[in-house]
């Protein structure tokens, strides 16, 4: 049999899952205890151990000057921001993703705006918000929205003007208006899509999270990162990095079940 035809069961599937992140952690186990092996008070790649402590001490053990648990002040405070941020660049995505991809006139005028906004890279604009909007939150949540929008906005269309065209006939033969067939035929299939591009976008949304809050926030996960390297603090740096990855992973996860709960049949569709 080829091995393009060959197919690992459940607990191959599992293995090989975990191959590479065992292998991984492996990696960094030999390479922190050779450094540290020649140098002790090495600080580069800190033992797992030293990592567990830092992780107690930011998690669980009161801050002595303010009271709150700071990993957990940091998390609310950067999911707090990112959630308002991806709420507002979906809701833009949606409304102007279906225009674009339905009107014509709509397409004409902005396609081609769109297609040269995204092409902005959205960290040279940093300085830009800053100095327009402040310091303040209002200038990082812009940020990721300019940052992922304009790509779902373009998504969007795409997937609109790839629908069917007969069932954009057969609903006018049925007297359907335009606001109609926005609503019960092209709206029912971009909505899965829509999450999956959102899924697409999570990566880029918390590289502008990290950018903004490490330059200007007094609280945030990017925040503490950038305060700590100074202090060549790796051990609560490789903590913070996984669990920004962890988070990342398990929104990704729960949009995907999102997705296959409310849209069954999207799942059968992609196959």
């Amino acid at each position: 049999m080829r091995w393009i035809n060959r197919k690992p069961g459940p607990g191959v599937r599992t293995m090989l899952m975990l191959a590479p992140f065992v292998l991984l952690v492996l990696a960094y186990g030999l390479g922190s205890m050779a450094r540290l092996s020649d140098n002790p008070s090495d600080k580069l790649l800190p033992a797992l151990g030293t990592m567990v402590d830092a992780i107690n001490r930011m998690a669980f053990v009161p801050d002595v000057r303010t009271g709150e648990y700071v990993l957990w002040s940091d998390t609310g405070a950067s999911l707090g921001r990112l959630s308002i941020a991806l709420g507002l660049s979906t809701l833009i995505a949606l409304v102007t993703g279906m225009l674009v991809g339905m009107l014509p006139y709509v397409r004409a005028l902005l396609a081609p705006f769109i297609a040269t906004i995204s092409m902005v890279p959205p960290l040279a604009l940093l300085p830009i918000l800053f100095i327009v909007l402040g310091l303040g939150e209002t200038a990082k949540i812009a940020l990721i929205v300019i940052g992922v929008a304009p790509a779902m906005i373009r998504d969007l269309a795409l997937r609109v003007q790839e629908l069917p065209r007969e069932q954009i006939t057969k609903a006018e033969t049925l007297g359907a208006s335009s606001w109609q067939i926005a609503l019960r035929v092209v709206l029912p299939q971009i909505l899965p899509r829509l999450i999956t591009s959102l899924r697409l976008q999570l990566g880029p949304a918390w590289l502008f999270l990290i950018a903004a809050e490490a330059i200007s926030a007094d609280s945030g996960l990017g925040y503490r990162i950038f305060l700590v390297r100074r202090y060549l603090s790796m051990d609560v740096i490789f903590p913070y990095v996984a669990w920004i990855t962890l988070l990342a992973v398990i929104t990704n996860f729960a949009l995907d079940r999102l997705r296959i709960a409310v849209f069954p049949w999207s799942n059968l569709e992609a196959r």
